[in-house]
Formats: structure tokens, sequence, C-alpha cells
């Protein structure tokens, strides 16, 4: 089932059907079912991520998982993901670079772009490179959770990704963040220690800040600008 021929129709039928009451499980094994070796998770290794390479791990143990570096991450995430590639050894876990390095990016566009202009610097080091690794694929899997904000509290087990032109599958979007932390404590996962310090979400190091305790889970993304998403998922 190929972005091209699923109808709008065809999803509601996937979601409100076929995937009706299932669990993520169920959405892992039906999304592998049909896509197998067309179907990618780009993870960003936070603890949704850790969640859902538990859970993919369990479902396609050689699954193809795709982290976007940016070379703007905090070193905890790249620690973490080397600790991923020791705990899940068959999973076929692939580091995306964009086609500029920082130093080109600086000549061309000016130092600290993300400063200045956070939604180019997501293009260049995050879209772009996500578009051409899709490009490859027929599905992509997400760890979006309806409870992240109010952009996303719509979203569908299966969605039709009009940005990339594939289906974009999100077996996590009713998990609430206490349930992700559950599960995290209960299989003894790895995760970034940075989510002990106040980082709910963790993205670049040059755009991410700590948030206040109860406060909005995305909160410390782009604090000084608005803007909470990247642009993969809007």
């Amino acid at each position: 089932m190929l972005f091209q021929q699923l109808s709008d129709e065809d999803y509601k039928e996937i979601n409100e059907n076929l995937l009706a009451g299932k669990d993520t499980i169920d959405v892992l094994k039906w999304a592998y079912g049909t896509y197998q070796d067309g179907l990618v998770y780009a993870c960003s290794f936070g603890a949704e991520g850790m969640v859902l390479i538990d859970l993919i791990s369990k479902v396609q143990k050689n699954a193809q998982i795709v982290f976007l570096d940016t070379h703007l991450h905090f070193k905890e995430t790249y620690e973490l993901i080397e600790k991923v590639k020791i705990r899940y050894p068959d999973l076929r876990i692939e580091i995306v670079e964009p086609s500029l390095t920082l130093k080109q990016q600086k000549e061309e566009y000016g130092d600290e772009l993300w400063k200045r202009n956070p939604d180019q610097c997501c293009h260049l080091r995050k879209i772009e490179p996500l578009k051409k690794l899709l490009s490859g694929y027929s599905a992509w899997i997400t760890g979006l959770r309806r409870e992240q904000s109010p952009t996303r509290s719509r979203m569908q087990y299966v969605n039709k990704d009009n940005k990339f032109q594939l289906v974009k599958i999100c077996p996590l979007i009713y998990w609430t963040w206490e349930e992700v932390w559950d599960y995290i404590k209960l299989y003894n996962l790895p995760y970034n220690p940075l989510h002990d310090r106040g980082y709910p979400s963790i993205g670049c190091e040059n755009c991410t800040q700590p948030v206040h305790e109860g406060g909005d889970l995305r909160a410390g993304r782009w604090s000084d600008f608005k803007k909470t998403e990247c642009g993969l998922h809007q």
C-alpha cells in the first residue's frame, strides 16, 4: 500500500477498523508485515525513541533505523547511540548527515544560522537529508504522541505524509509521558541522562533548553522563537 495508492477512505479504514483497539506491538507487526524492507524508523533517541527501539526489536530484530546527525547534538546523545548499538546488535542503525558541513554552512549562510533563522537551519540539516533518504522507502515510523503538543493531538496510527510523499506510522500516539517512563524503567532501557536534568525533548544542543517542572514538554525547543517543530512533522 504505497502513498500514491491510498485514498483518504483507505486511511480511515485502516485506522478506524483494521487497527482500531490494537496496541503498539500490533501496529508494528502490521507495519513490518505490510512494508517489510520498505519501512524505516527515523529516531531521535529521546525517551520515546528508546521505547520504540525496544518494541521494534521484538517485532523486526534487524529493522532499519536512521538518525539525523546535524553535527550539533549533545555529546550525551552520541554516547547513547553507541549504547544502543551494543544492546541491539542486530538493528541496522544508519547515521544520516547533511550535504553541508558546519563550515560550509557558515561560509554560505553566515555563522550560527540557528540563532538567526532556525527554520532554514533545520531545513538544511534535517529536512533535506531525511527527504533524500526517505525517497528510497515506502513508509516511515516516528515516535510522535498526541499528548506532546496541539499540533500532534490528531495523529493517527497511520497517516498521509504529504511533505515526504510517504505513509507515516505513529505507534505511540496513545502513550502518556508517564507510560513512556514506566516502560523504560520496567525494562531497564538505556536513555539520555539529559532527561534527568530537565530536558524532556532533546534536539540540537544550540536550540534545546531545560524545562521547568510541570512545563510543556516541548517548551525547551527553540525557546527564543515561535517555533515548536523542526519541520519534519508539519
